[in-house]
């Protein structure tokens, strides 16, 4: 009787095995995300906002519909914890509970930026703070799952870390004058240096304890030793932009893609500087910006018809606002860049993600591809 059940256990592993496609055990032990609507999955669903796509069409191409991604099937993240080997994709922080955690949780919320301010005309929003804050009490769930302190260290220490923000600190404050102030503060150089300042702090520096309505924790301190940093794609190339900007509805909105770029440019020098003065830690950044200037240069290479409209939207370029809902969306999804005003499609998403995991040009990763920080 041993023997047989002994049997019956080995064929449900095996099955399993076949079921989930796994070849292995991941290439790291978690995947831990911090991010925007680029990456949300379904935390900002419970949230008083405006930045919500828990509906039709959104998720039209996901197994089991809409989740809170504001895309019509996978975002950048979903493709990256695929080839990294996991089995299933990375939980929100706000359904996230027990064992789950130990393979990593994640922390993105729609209109969410590096300044606490960002995003707040949009309503509900988890700042980079907050989801900093939020990461914490993962951290401490994983020492109870393993035990002490040590432990949990050793394991955070391996996983791979996504970091993405800024597009809102831009979208959703400094191109918008109506709601928010900084452009009048700061020139695009200026604005990009507090930006990766405060970003900065939130990876490896708290805030002194003068500042206690700001509680800031930093990545580092709590085990992050791997940290992938995405850059801002081109934000004058979005349906948004063409919209509102755009002469033609085509030419991208050469202002917004400058003060992209320097932010950029910032981000990849706080790369260089991170990985001199933490020895023990690797940083490397994806540039996005790049790739999407790839795509949208030769598009045909990558089998898209459309770069400068939404799949679904309203107005020019499916521009004006993001998808309705139970919106009937364009038919031909895998041909178009963007799914709605902002957000790339699947499609996009896929590229993307292939390119941050496995560099296809030696600019793609800097200093090297998420695969290669995977094995260090």
């Amino acid at each position: 009787m041993e023997y047989n059940k002994m049997w019956v256990v080995c064929a449900v592993v095996l099955m399993s095995s076949l079921w989930y496609g796994v070849e292995g055990d991941p290439q790291v032990p978690c995947y831990f995300i911090f991010g925007d609507s680029l990456v949300d999955n379904g935390n900002n669903n419970q949230l008083q906002s405006l930045a919500r796509s828990d509906y039709l069409p959104y998720g039209i191409d996901f197994p089991g519909g809409p989740t809170g991604r504001f895309s019509n099937g996978k975002t950048t993240v979903d493709v990256i914890a695929q080839l990294l080997g996991f089995d299933d994709y990375i939980p929100p922080y706000v359904s996230a509970s027990g064992q789950d955690i130990l393979k990593g949780v994640n922390y993105a919320s729609a209109a969410a930026g590096i300044r606490e301010e960002t995003g707040q005309q949009l309503g509900g929003r988890i700042s980079f703070s907050g989801q900093v804050k939020n990461y914490q009490n993962t951290v401490s769930q994983v020492v109870n799952l393993l035990g002490n302190e040590d432990s949990a260290a050793n394991y955070l220490s391996k996983c791979i870390y996504s970091i993405g923000l800024g597009s809102n600190d831009y979208l959703n404050n400094y191109f918008m004058p109506t709601f928010y102030s900084t452009s009048s503060q700061y020139t695009p150089e200026q604005y990009a240096d507090v930006l990766i300042d405060q970003y900065n702090q939130q990876l490896k520096a708290s805030l002194p304890q003068c500042a206690p309505f700001m509680i800031v924790l930093a990545l580092y301190d709590y085990g992050a030793r791997k940290m992938v940093l995405f850059g801002i794609g081109q934000i004058g190339c979005s349906p948004s932009e063409l919209a509102q900007n755009s002469p033609d509805g085509k030419t991208c909105v050469q202002r917004i893609n400058s003060a992209n770029q320097i932010f950029n440019s910032r981000l990849k020098s706080l790369v260089n500087t991170l990985n001199n003065n933490l020895s023990d830690a690797r940083f490397i950044f994806i540039d996005s910006y790049g790739i999407f200037q790839d795509i949208i240069n030769t598009p045909l290479t990558y089998g898209f018809k459309v770069t400068n409209a939404g799949c679904c939207g309203v107005g020019r370029n499916n521009g004006q606002i993001t998808c309705l809902p139970l919106q009937t969306p364009c038919q031909n999804r895998n041909e178009y860049l963007f799914w709605d005003a902002f957000h790339p499609t699947e499609a996009g998403n896929a590229i993307v993600g292939k390119r941050a995991y496995s560099a296809q040009a030696a600019s793609d990763a800097y200093p090297v591809d998420i695969r290669r920080l995977a094995q260090i």
